[in-house]
């Protein structure tokens, strides 16, 4: 037989696209239109209703950036389409094919229901099937006219971020507005067609089944009557009919399809945005949830779900219905879809408790598994928390986009720093906006590593990032796929049963230990330093407010705790954690408005923690230490004074000068306090640090040596740091000034002032207090940089094999050398509030109050020493999406640790982020918890959300090493119970009341929950 692969692949490829593709709508007429363009931000639909409009015709010009233009369409359905399929269609004038970052537009009934949205890949609104002749049709249609960020591919910078920046000038050209026949038998030619075709050139050149399907569509064209599509399109699917019948081999690949719409809470538009992108897309998918009942849609993310609440009832009672039906299922059980490694763990925590809340409450449905398809990267705490939340499985995407490394497996378990283990799945279509189309199933078989231990895999299909969802030609798809010779088996269904399969399949999946490490996007670790700096902060302001409302709440009679106030701000937190939030990855207008929200935040903390102190009596001056270590420390007074105090963990003590053992010395451009030695160079940086105890030097090079490095990566700007930044760098040497600005006993200080770059400054107050080895380095930076980032580097005289940094309830280690692939991947890593390095018998630490990205490395000295260098990356300069990012002000600490163990590093860590609170107050109260035992540590305390009055208390393992205690209170105890992180009790654990407190038992790591009923 002669190869005529190429003529006939052409001859259907052309027929499709020119014949049958604009058939599928056999008959039009227009709308009638008008508009009415809304001032400013989007208004209510009665609003909109009863505005004025004006007429509007087709390719006419609409639609300022980031505008809302209503436009209003009546039509009349022909006598003659009676009995017919009719629809609306719309064409906005929609750029290419990605239904989230351009024109959208939400479809009304006159009555104000939401009926359905429009976007480039899902154009039609439904009206009868079959129609009724002279029906009058009357919508009200809310477009948004949102503009394409992503145009030029993210190779241009662009002010379209801001509608403070964007200009007025119109973005779009409405192309269509029409009343219209689907020809019901060519739109399943087409799909018939298309699902074929995909196949065909994603089977190889000698497999039979190729060449079978290749001469059936040759065959089916010749049954194609071009002047009649219409009437030869149920023909034409008579010939393919046997080759869509033959039946798949009984080895076949199972893919389990769920529905999903993943949709950025804020990314390339706005939180407002967000909240109408909501509205469209679950309209969209409550209205093929009535067309399809094999369709189940899984959607996560509580806060979305409560945005539709709040303002699109209807939508809400539509997603209610279905989820009845067993249609739509609430996954991932998290406020939002999370960052993974930079929300620190008690915000873990409340993502959790939040999410899975309000699922339970709102539809009885309690979720079973963290859905997090599109974060970069997950921390190594993850499956403890996932399972002390009620979890089965995790699921996540992202690691596909792996720079370097081939993540080994798709199906395993995954085992944290405490040893618990989560069964995971990580799909191997690599994708979770999935179409089913030929190239993603051969994809996903060919990609699927777990081939002769398991036999399926799960694929999220629909359109996302931007919302949209799946359509009901993706369910066409689905349905042809079901059980289709050549192909994997597509069965929709609930993302529970897809694990539940596959974990009975395959116990013994392998184990992947310690972090998921996403190999890409390493500076979502740096970018948008402000708003890192807003969440670390209101993470910390959260924790003291529940210490000291709680207290109150015991001590001070007519107090009321704050539940209301506390969850809300809690959740306005949470979301601010959305994955291209919190990483810095969103256009201007998100990181302007993330910054005041902050500061909303910080201002509303401030005041219920003052007004919790005050209920606990006035007239006098106390000090209040939210952190759960003891302290004594250098404090500054209401005044401006500076005195030494001594404050319990978690408690308070009156303001009274207590001596230290040591004073500071300061003299010239030296600090001493008897513990360390600090000396500055000219040049501004550290040029000595003496550990007079442990009498060795601690610094191998220049210390606190500011680099400026060119930073320009080949994509992704705001997401990425490529290796090569570290070639091209100028280091800060030349100081404006250095000069003594402390000589107090309890402090001393030097101030470094630098000018650099495109006038950019830097001011840094050295400073070392009393009684304490911490070497603090208050910055202001007035950054003016672009596309540079900047590092504080401390190169340490220790030969360490590994780093250990902070995250979530615990750290991790990693290797400072790079043996393989993976450990040279790792050039850019995470942390929360510390880094130590060290060898045996000694270790230094570098801690921070808002930093989360870093890198360390390892050098051996010509005296043969080995230096292990620390950098923290203190700032970036991205310009795409926002040209903007992070220019301007940033003030924030960063600290060396000199002769430091962990717990040591793990207390100064705290102490850093939790300043001491100087406040009117008298009357002393016991701490509402203390313990007794090393490594036991107190991450939260606050009253159970139920409003019992019970203590909820969570500890967790911080040194890496098993820990005994007793938690003692200070309130009266008449029962404990441990618990799950929704504060359920956990039926097979128990609270052990011992010595007048609760006997705890940690092993590494472990996070434990105590409920705490009082006497």
């Amino acid at each position: 037989m002669h190869d005529e692969r190429t003529r006939i692949e052409e001859r259907v490829q052309r027929a499709h696209d020119q014949r049958i593709k604009p058939a599928i709508y056999a008959a039009t007429v227009p709308f009638e239109v008008e508009a009415w363009q809304a001032p400013g931000e989007p208004v209510s639909f009665e609003e909109a209703a009863a505005a004025r409009y004006t007429p509007f015709a087709m390719d006419t010009p609409w639609g300022p950036p980031w505008g809302t233009t209503w436009f209003r369409m009546r039509g009349q359905v022909p006598a003659e389409w009676a009995g017919r399929r009719v629809e609306a269609v719309i064409d906005l004038g929609f750029v290419g094919d990605w239904p989230g970052n351009q024109a959208e537009a939400l479809v009304h009934l006159a009555d104000g229901r939401p009926l359905k949205a429009v976007n480039p890949l899902n154009q039609y609104v439904p009206i009868a099937n079959p129609a009724n002749g002279g029906e009058q049709i009357d919508y009200l249609v809310e477009a948004a006219s949102n503009p394409d960020i992503l145009k030029d591919n993210f190779s241009k910078i662009t002010p379209m971020g801001d509608k403070l920046t964007a200009g007025s000038a119109p973005l779009y050209t409405f192309q269509r507005a029409d009343l219209a026949v689907l020809d019901e038998e060519v739109f399943h030619l087409d799909l018939d067609l298309q699902v074929l075709r995909e196949l065909m050139v994603h089977l190889a050149e000698h497999e039979p089944r190729r060449h079978e399907i290749l001469h059936a569509l040759d065959r089916a064209m010749d049954a194609l009557d071009l002047d009649d599509v219409s009437g030869s399109a149920a023909a034409v699917r008579a010939v393919l009919a046997p080759v869509l019948a033959r039946p798949a081999h009984a080895s076949a690949h199972t893919i389990s399809g769920v529905g999903h719409a993943h949709i950025d809470s804020a990314w390339l538009w706005p939180i407002r945005e967000t909240k109408r992108k909501t509205s469209r897309t679950f309209s969209n998918v409550t209205a093929l949830a009535d067309e399809y009942d094999d369709f189940i849609f899984a959607c996560s993310q509580a806060q979305q779900y409560e945005w539709v609440r709040d303002n699109y009832p209807h939508v809400w009672a539509r997603i209610q219905e279905s989820v009845k039906k067993g249609q739509w299922a609430p996954v991932g059980g998290m406020w939002v879809e999370a960052d993974g490694n930079l929300p620190g763990g008690e915000a873990i925590a409340r993502q959790l408790v939040h999410g899975k809340r309000f699922f339970i409450e709102h539809f009885g449905v309690e979720t079973k598994g963290v859905w997090l398809p599109d974060s970069f990267g997950y921390t190594a705490a993850y499956p403890q928390l996932a399972k002390l939340a009620g979890n089965d499985w995790f699921l996540t995407q992202k690691i596909s986009w792996n720079q370097t490394n081939k993540f080994p497996h798709h199906t395993f378990w995954w085992e944290g720093i405490d040893g618990t283990r989560i069964f995971t799945h990580f799909p191997p279509v690599d994708t979770y906006n999935a179409r089913f189309s030929g190239e993603e199933m051969d994809r996903a078989v060919r990609n699927y590593n777990e081939k002769g231990g398991g036999t399926r895999s799960l694929a999220p299909f629909g359109w996302g990032d931007g919302g949209g969802g799946p359509t009901r030609e993706i369910m066409e798809r689905a349905r042809r796929l079901a059980d289709l010779e050549g192909s994997p088996k597509v069965v929709v269904e609930h993302p529970d049963e897809f694990f539940a399969k596959a974990r009975e399949e395959y116990p013994d999946a392998p184990v992947w230990v310690g972090e998921l490490y996403l190999e890409l996007h390493r500076a979502t670790y740096t970018s948008q330093a402000r708003t890192k700096q807003g969440n670390r902060r209101s993470e910390h302001k959260l924790r003291e407010a529940e210490l000291w409302a709680t207290t109150a709440a015991l001590h001070a009679p007519g107090y009321s705790y704050p539940y209301e106030k506390l969850d809300r701000l809690w959740k306005t937190v949470l979301l601010h954690q959305f994955h291209d939030i919190l990483p810095g990855s969103s256009i201007a207008w998100v990181h302007r408005e993330a910054e005041a929200e902050y500061a909303r935040v910080a201002e509303e903390l401030e005041t219920l923690t003052a007004e919790a102190v005050a209920a606990l009596g006035t007239g006098g001056t106390r000090v209040f230490n939210t952190s759960p270590f003891d302290r004594a420390e250098v404090v500054r007074t209401t005044e401006g004074a500076l005195a030494f105090v001594e404050v319990p963990a978690n408690g308070s003590a009156p303001l009274a000068d207590a001596e230290p053992s040591r004073s500071v010395k300061a003299e010239g451009r030296v600090l001493d306090n008897g513990l360390v030695r600090v000396e500055v160079a000219e040049d501004g940086t550290l040029s000595s640090v003496y550990d007079l105890r442990a009498r060795r030097e601690v610094l191998g090079d220049k210390g606190n040596l500011l680099r400026l490095h060119t930073d320009l990566p080949n994509y992704w700007d705001a997401w990425d740091i490529d290796k090569h930044y570290n070639n091209r760098y100028t280091d800060l040497l030349e100081p404006t000034s250095v000069e003594l600005v402390s000589e107090d006993p309890l402090l001393g200080a030097i101030r470094v002032t630098r000018s650099f770059g495109k006038g950019s400054t830097i001011t840094q107050t050295i400073t070392l207090r009393a009684d304490s080895p911490r070497i603090d380095f208050e910055t202001d930076i007035d950054w003016h940089e672009a596309e540079k980032i900047l590092k504080a580097a401390f190169p340490v005289d220790v030969r360490a094999a590994h780093s250990s940094a902070e995250i979530q309830f615990g750290h991790i280690q990693r290797p400072t050398h790079t043996n393989t692939s993976w450990e040279a991947a790792r050039f850019e890593v995470s942390g929360h509030r510390w880094v130590h390095v060290g060898e045996p018998g000694y270790g230094v630490a570098v801690l921070n109050d808002s930093t989360y990205g870093h890198d360390v490395s390892r050098t051996v000295r010509e005296d043969g020493g080995t230096t292990t260098t620390v950098r923290l990356s203190l700032v970036r300069a991205p310009r795409i999406p926002d040209p903007e990012a992070d220019q301007g002000r940033h003030r924030f600490t960063y600290s060396l640790l000199p002769g430091a163990s962990i717990q040591d590093t793990v207390a100064e860590g705290y102490s850093l982020n939790l300043p001491l609170r100087v406040a009117d107050a008298s009357g002393a109260h016991e701490p509402v918890v203390s313990v007794d035992g090393e490594g036991v540590t107190v991450e939260a305390v606050k009253l159970a959300d139920d409003g019992s009055g019970d203590v909820v208390v969570r500890l967790y393992e911080s040194g890496g090493g098993r820990a005994r205690g007793v938690l003692r209170t200070g309130f009266p105890l008449a029962g404990a119970q441990v618990t799950d992180l929704l504060e359920r009790p956990l039926e097979d654990e128990t609270a052990e009341l011992a010595d007048g407190g609760v006997a705890v038992s940690l092993r590494p790591f472990q996070v434990l929950t105590l409920r705490l009923r009082r006497g």
